[in-house]
């Protein structure tokens, strides 16, 4: 395979390059991040279809990566609860070395073949949950071994990577392979792969949501109200769905605790 996202970068001297250079250089750079995603839109939709179909017999979504993409998906995972009013357990991100990868990187963790399919088995993972390892080099042993042995016992694997024809890719069986070619720190994978895993991340756990009956309209009807911004957004959501006063609606929502449950209650009565 060819590995582009280890490729040497189109810009060098980069510590004499003023700093307008360096920050339009980098735009420019990112700016060419969606076009890559775009060539790769029939294969996020094959995996977003097989995850739906997974979560409505009551699947769950597992995202495993290392460094970088590990956190990606640990930030993806987390997410969900709180926009969408899921179970903390519906989608889950796991990194190569735990919790504690999060934030300092674990030596040498990302080169353990065997270890993610441990971190998954403590979830009780089986053939309902979907497994989904994303790597930006589509080379990491924690995420190759993760998906070999899901698809050893029957259970839906995918990935997102940033190079073609990868061995991650080809142990997925529904790859996402987003080519963002060189960046610009030679090897910094963290700029537009790690730019075109959240883009992709978005885009699946957001659709896969909305499928489910997460989304109403265009509004995150199920959305966790735990802070002031949310309860006042929440609030007026009520307010537009129902034509009801703020006070009213504020009240309304504090009682059923959700957007959907104040509105539908409103509208049984």
């Amino acid at each position: 395979m060819e590995i582009t996202t280890e490729k040497e970068s189109k810009y060098n001297n980069l510590e004499k390059m003023p700093l307008a250079d360096i920050l339009r250089n980098i735009n420019n750079e990112d700016k060419t991040v969606p076009q890559a995603i775009e060539k790769a839109m029939e294969q996020i939709e094959d995996l977003a279809t097989i995850v739906t179909e997974k979560m409505r017999i009551g699947g769950r979504l597992f995202y495993i990566g290392a460094g970088t993409s590990g956190r990606l998906g640990v930030v993806d995972a987390s997410e969900c609860p709180p926009t969408f009013g899921v179970p903390f357990d519906w989608v889950v991100g796991i990194i190569a070395g735990g919790d504690t990868a999060i934030r300092k990187a674990v030596e040498f963790a990302e080169d353990d073949r065997e270890q993610a399919w441990k971190d998954l088995l403590e979830f009780n993972i089986n053939e309902n949950d979907v497994v989904v390892g994303i790597a930006a080099s589509g080379t990491t042993p924690y995420v190759i071994g993760g998906l070999q042995m899901a698809n050893e016992h029957n259970i839906a694997t995918g990935c997102i990577v940033c190079n073609g024809k990868s061995p991650v890719a080809a142990e997925a069986q529904y790859p996402v392979e987003v080519i963002v070619g060189p960046e610009f720190v030679t090897g910094s994978t963290r700029m537009k792969a790690g730019t075109a895993q959240k883009l992709v991340l978005n885009m699946l756990s957001t659709s896969v949501m909305i499928q489910l009956g997460r989304v109403k309209g265009n509004k995150m009807v199920d959305m966790q109200l735990s802070n002031n911004k949310l309860v006042a957004r929440g609030t007026r959501m009520v307010m537009n769905e129902t034509g009801l006063d703020e006070k009213t609606a504020a009240k309304l929502l504090q009682e059923h605790g959700s957007v959907r449950g104040a509105v539908d209650f409103h509208f049984k009565k």
